[in-house]
C-alpha cells in the first residue's frame, strides 16, 4: 500500500432512481434540500459512509482495509487495539508516553496502517488526545464535499392509505468533488 503523494481533483457523478440517497431526519426523512438554493444535497458524511461500506464489503478481511468508523461500534474499542498491539494500558497513556517518546507516532502508524478510513479521510481519535498524545488527529488526503443536484422530484404517499410517508427521488443525477 503506497500513500497518496500528490493532490488530485476528481468529480464523481451518481444517479438515484426511486430512492432517497440521504434522508433529512429534521424533515421527516425527506431528501435533503439546500433551503437557500433549492438544490438537492447528499452530505459528505453520507458519501463517506457509502465509501466505507463499499470498501468493507469488497476488501473484507484483508489487512489494512478495516473500517474505524462503524455503526454501533465504540471507537474506543479500535483505539484499545492499538494500545494492546504496543503493550500499553489505555488508561495510562501519559505514563507510557514518558517511557516512550515516540509512542504517539507508533499508535498513529498502527491506526493508519490498519484502518482504511483513517488513512483516507483522516480521523480524530479522542482516546489518545485525552492521554496527552499528539496522534489523536490525522488529516486524510481525500476531502469530499456535499453532492448536489439542480432539482428534486419527490413523491410521498400515505395520507390516502394511512401508512407512514416515505419519500423517494424519481430520478436525479448528483455530482460531488
Amino acid at each position: 500500500m503506497s500513500a497518496i503523494e500528490n493532490r488530485y481533483e476528481f468529480v464523481i457523478f451518481f444517479d438515484v432512481e426511486n430512492g432517497n440517497p440521504n434522508g433529512d431526519p429534521d424533515a421527516g426523512n425527506m431528501p435533503r434540500i439546500d433551503p437557500e438554493t433549492g438544490y438537492g444535497l447528499v452530505t459528505d458524511v453520507c458519501l463517506k459512509r457509502k465509501i466505507r461500506n463499499y470498501v468493507e464489503a469488497v476488501k473484507e478481511g484483508q489487512p489494512g482495509y478495516r473500517i474505524y468508523v462503524k455503526d454501533n461500534v465504540p471507537l474506543n474499542r479500535s483505539d484499545a487495539e492499538a494500545c494492546t498491539y504496543l503493550g500499553v494500558d489505555p488508561g495510562k497513556l501519559k505514563e507510557a508516553k514518558k517511557k516512550d517518546a515516540n509512542l504517539d507516532e507508533k499508535i498513529r502508524d498502527f491506526m493508519c496502517s490498519n484502518f482504511y478510513d483513517i488513512r483516507t479521510f483522516g480521523a480524530v481519535m479522542t482516546t489518545f488526545v485525552k492521554g496527552a498524545l499528539n496522534c489523536g488527529q490525522v488529516r486524510g488526503p481525500v476531502q469530499i464535499g456535499f453532492a448536489r443536484i439542480s432539482m428534486v422530484f419527490s413523491y410521498g404517499g400515505g395520507e390516502e392509505n394511512r401508512t407512514p410517508v416515505q419519500y423517494a427521488l424519481l430520478y436525479n443525477i448528483y455530482k460531488f468533488r
